[in-house]
């Protein structure tokens, strides 16, 4: 899926610039990031992984608290 965006976003400059400049696409992208890392997290990792994801989490509720509403 991610892989798809890329290609799609590397051959419409169009798309891109409109990507990058709604707000509404910025949280949803956002918000997919949490839920791949809590899904990650559901399915165990150890001390250092879940340290690593924990700092990740907070900096995204930190960036969808501040953008999105």
């Amino acid at each position: 899926m991610h892989l798809l965006v890329v290609f799609l976003l590397v051959l419409s400059p169009s798309i891109a610039h409109t990507h990058n400049s709604c707000p509404k696409a910025k949280c949803e992208v956002t918000r997919q990031k949490i839920e791949k890392i809590q899904a990650k997290m559901r399915q165990g990792y150890t001390r250092a992984q879940g340290e690593k994801m924990e700092a990740q989490l907070r900096s995204l509720r930190a960036i969808k608290s501040k953008r999105c509403r």
